[in-house]
C-alpha cells in the first residue's frame, strides 16, 4: 500500500517523482503529492488519481528544484483529501516528510506536541513525524532522526527533507519496504523497483532501522549508532518492458498471458536430469523425513494457494498441513514444535501480517521456508530458506501469474518431499513430474477460449451474485476464482464447498443465479454433478469447468469449458485461468478500472 519516491541529483526532480509515482500506482492509493526543494520547499497535493496531481503541477507552472520526495497515499488516518495527502510539512516549514506505514503511538505524541503549541493541519499520523522531528531538531539531521526513531512506535518507511540541507534526502525504514536506487550523479529512494527502472538497475535494500543519507554524488548508510554499513548492491534482472503494458489495454491481461512463460521459468529452472532441485535448500533430507507438521501462513491469494498446497502436500508426503491466515496465526497462540516447518507465502515479500507470522514461527525455533517473488525482500531475508517464484514484475493489483507460480513452487515442494520421504515411488514421481512440466503448454491452450469467456462475461456482467462451487482441491481453486471476480468487477461472489450447499447456501439460489462449478477431481466428479443438478433444479445458470473427456456434463450444465487432462493434484493451475479471463472481461463490461480496483492495494505492509 502507498508508494514513496525520492530524488537527489542535478536534473529537475518533479518529472522523476511523477513518473515514479505512476509506476507505483499498482500499490493502491486515493491521493498523491510531491514536495521539491530549491530556494524553499514547494508542495503540490491532490485527492484522486495522478492525473489530478499532474494537472495541479502543470497549473502551477511546474515545481522547480533538483531534490524532492513524492507519495501516493491509501487513506488510513483521515479521509482522502488534499490536506491529508502527503507530503506533510512541519509548522515552521523546516521539515517535510512522506511516510508509508502506521505510527501506532501518534495520539500521545500529538497531544504532547499540541501542549507545546504545535498546530496540526491534518488528521494523519504522518504529520506527527514531521512536527516531532522539527521540535527535536538541533541542526544535526541524522542525530535528530535517531531521536525520532526512539520516540515513534509502529511501521514506517520515511523520506525526509530539511531546509537546512538543500542537497540531502534522508530515508529510513522499519517493517515497510524501501530501496535506494544508485545512479550516475543522481540517486533515488522508492518503495519498489519499478519506480526507478528507467534510471538505474542498481540498488540497495534497506534493513530495519538503517538510515540512508542521499545526495546527488553519494549515498551513506548508517545504523542507529551512526556507524557506517556496508551493503550488497543488487541488480535488477528484468527489463523495463516487463513492467510496461506492451500493447495490452491493462496489465492484468498482459500478466494472464505471461503465465505460461512464468511457469516455464519457475518449474523448468528447478528440474535437471529428471530430478527436482530446490535452489540450495538448507533443509536436509533427514530434516524433511522428520517434519512433524507443516504450517502454511499467507494472506489473500497466497492463502488460497496455500489451501491448494495443503491438499497436494498431504497427498504426496503424508505430512499433516495447517493453513493459517497470517493475520490470525500469532494471535491464536499456535502450537509449534521444533521439527515443524513453516511455509510463508507472499508475492511482495513485504506483507506485514505474513512477516509477523514468520517471526512468531522463528521465535519458536521452527524452520521457515518462504515462497516469494521479490528477491531480497524482508520475508526472503528473514527466512531460513527461500524459493523464488520467478514470476517477474506483476503490476495489476489482482494477482494472476503470482498465484499460479506460487502453486508451482508448492507442487515442487510436495514432489521433492514425497520422494525423500519414500511416499512416492520412482515411477509415480516421474509420472507427476512429467505432468508438472507439461502445465505451461497446457495453460497456453486455454487462451483459445478467450472469446467465449468474453461473451459469457458480457452475458452476466450485471449479475448481483455469483457462486463458485467445487470439492476437494477444486474447492481450494474456487476460492481464488471467486476472489478474482469480486476484486475487479465488484460483483458479490462466494466460493463454497459443494457438499455444503444443503447446509444453507442453496437457499440463495434463485432463477438466473450464475453458478460456476469446478469439477476436475475424478473421485468427486459424480458427487459434484449431483450438486450441479441441485442448483439447476432451483433455476441456476451453470457454467462448468471440467477436464477434457468429461462430455457427460454437457447434458447438465448450460455452458462448459474444458481444461487439458492433467493429474488431479495439478488442475488448480488450469481451472483458475478461465476464471481470470472471465473476471477480466466482466470488469471491462462493468466499466471498472481493471488494474487498480477501488480500496485495494498490491502490497499490504501494515497490519
Amino acid at each position: 500500500m502507498c508508494g514513496i519516491v525520492g530524488y537527489a541529483g542535478h536534473e529537475p526532480a518533479a518529472p522523476f517523482l511523477l513518473e515514479g509515482l505512476q509506476r507505483l500506482e499498482y500499490r493502491g492509493y486515493d491521493s498523491a503529492g510531491i514536495a521539491v526543494f530549491s530556494d524553499k520547499v514547494r508542495t503540490v497535493k491532490s485527492k484522486g488519481r495522478l492525473a489530478d496531481l499532474r494537472a495541479k503541477v502543470d497549473a502551477a507552472g511546474g515545481v522547480p528544484g533538483c531534490l524532492g520526495i513524492g507519495h501516493t497515499r491509501w487513506a488510513t488516518h483521515g479521509a482522502p483529501n488534499d490536506i491529508n495527502s502527503h507530503p506533510h510539512t512541519s509548522m515552521s516549514g523546516h521539515i517535510t516528510v512522506v511516510h508509508n506505514g502506521i505510527i501506532e503511538n501518534y495520539i500521545p505524541l500529538k497531544e504532547e506536541l499540541e501542549a507545546q503549541g504545535v498546530v496540526f493541519r491534518s488528521e494523519t499520523d504522518t504529520e506527527v513525524v514531521a512536527q516531532l522531528f522539527d521540535k527535536l531538531y538541533n541542526g544535526d539531521l541524522v542525530g535528530t532522526l535517531i531521536e525520532v526513531i526512539g520516540r515513534i512506535r509502529g511501521s514506517y518507511a520515511l523520506g525526509i527533507l530539511c531546509t537546512d540541507y538543500p542537497d540531502t534526502l534522508l530515508a529510513v525504514r522499519k517493517d515497510s519496504p524501501m530501496i535506494v536506487g544508485l545512479g550516475e550523479h543522481e540517486n533515488y529512494i522508492a518503495s519498489d523497483i519499478p519506480a526507478v527502472l528507467d534510471h538505474t538497475r542498481s540498488y540497495y535494500l534497506l534493513n530495519d532501522n538503517e538510515i540512508a543519507v542521499i545526495k546527488a554524488e553519494s549515498v551513506e548508510l548508517l545504523d542507529l549508532n551512526r556507524q557506517p554499513i556496508s551493503h550488497e548492491v543488487f541488480t535488477v534482472n528484468y527489463d523495463i518492458s516487463a513492467a510496461e503494458k506492451g500493447g495490452y489495454d491493462y496489465f492484468m491481461m498482459k500478466e494472464i498471458k505471461e503465465q505460461p512463460n512464468a511457469l516455464r521459468t519457475c518449474i523448468g529452472s528447478r528440474i535437471h536430469d529428471n530430478e527436482i532441485r530446490l535452489d540450495k535448500l538448507r533443509l536436509t533430507d533427514e530434516q524433511i523425513k522428520n517434519i512433524g507438521r507443516i504450517h502454511i501462513v499467507a494472506c489473500g491469494s497466497a492463502w488460497h494457494a496455500g489451501i491448494v498446497g495443503k491438499y497436494v502436500i498431504e497427498e504426496l508426503t503424508r505430512i499433516p498441513v495447517e493453513v493459517d491466515l497470517a493475520s490470525e496465526f500469532r494471535y491464536r497462540r499456535p502450537i509449534l514444535a521444533r521439527n515443524d516447518l513453516c511455509i510463508a507465502i507472499s508475492q511482495s515479500g513485504e506483507t506485514a501480517d505474513t512477516l509477523a507470522a514468520l517471526r512468531e514461527a522463528r521465535a519458536n525455533d521452527v524452520h521457515v521456508l518462504s515462497i516469494v517473488n521479490a528477491v531480497g525482500s524482508s520475508i526472503a531475508r528473514e527466512s531460513d530458506d527461500v524459493l523464488y517464484t520467478m514470476a517477474g514484475p506483476e503490476i495489476a493489483v489482482a494477482t494472476t501469474k503470482g498465484y499460479t507460480t506460487q502453486l508451482a513452487v508448492l507442487y515442487l515442494i510436495a514432489l521433492k518431499f514425497g520422494k525423500i520421504r519414500g511416499i512416492l515411488s520412482d515411477a509415480e514421481e516421474s509420472r507427476l513430474r512429467t505432468a508438472l512440466e507439461a502445465l505451461p503448454d497446457q495453460l497456453e491452450q486455454l487462451f483459445a477460449d478467450e472469446a467465449a469467456l468474453e461473451a459469457l462475461a458480457r452475458q452476466h456482467a450485471e449479475k448481483d451474485h455469483v457462486f463458485v462451487i467445487g470439492r476437494g482441491i477444486d474447492y481450494g481453486a474456487s476460492l481464488e476464482s471467486s476472489l478474482k471476480l469480486k476484486e475487479i468487477s465488484y460483483i458479490h461472489s462466494e466460493a463454497y464447498a459443494a457438499g455444503e450447499l444443503k447446509h444453507g447456501t442453496i437457499s440463495l439460489i434463485e432463477e438466473g443465479t450464475l453458478v460456476i462449478a469446478v469439477a476436475t477431481q475424478e473421485a468427486l466428479y459424480e458427487k459434484l454433478i449431483s450438486n450441479v443438478k441441485e442448483v439447476k433444479a432451483r433455476g441456476a445458470y451453470v457454467v462448468a469447468i471440467v477436464k477434457e473427456g468429461s462430455r457427460d456434463v454437457e447434458g447438465v450444465a448450460d455452458q462448459v469449458f474444458y481444461i487439458p487432462d492433467t493429474a488431479d493434484i495439478f488442475t488448480s493451475t488450469l481451472t483458475v485461468v478461465p476464471m481470470q479471463i472471465f473476471a477480466y472481461y466482466t470488469a471491462i463490461a462493468r466499466g471498472c478500472d481493471v488494474d487498480k480496483p477501488r480500496n485495494l492495494a498490491k502490497s499490504v505492509t501494515v497490519e
